[in-house]
């Protein structure tokens, strides 16, 4: 999940390449909504072997309520830190 630098705004996608997609975000590379939105801090990740299983995780976390993202990104990131930075 990528987030703004208040961590208002959250953008749920997957990816084969985290880091190189991080990096797209960063520097502005990817247009739409996280460009328009500054999405450019990673705050929560998972990973999966099978693209089929990321697309299901992906669809239904788009669904949850935001109270609920936010409590499953803290389980991880209690701070809502950009895990980049450690890159």
């Amino acid at each position: 999940m990528l987030s703004n630098v208040k961590r208002t705004v959250f953008y749920i996608g997957i990816t084969s390449n985290l880091k190189r997609r991080v990096y797209e975000h960063k520097n502005g590379l990817v247009e739409g909504f996280s460009n328009k939105y500054k999405l450019k801090y990673i705050i929560y990740f998972e990973e999966y072997k099978e693209v089929r299983e990321a697309i299901n995780r992906e669809k239904q976390l788009k669904n949850w309520r935001r109270i609920w993202k936010i409590n499953l990104i803290r389980t991880k990131n209690p701070s809502l830190k950009d895990l980049s930075e450690n890159w």
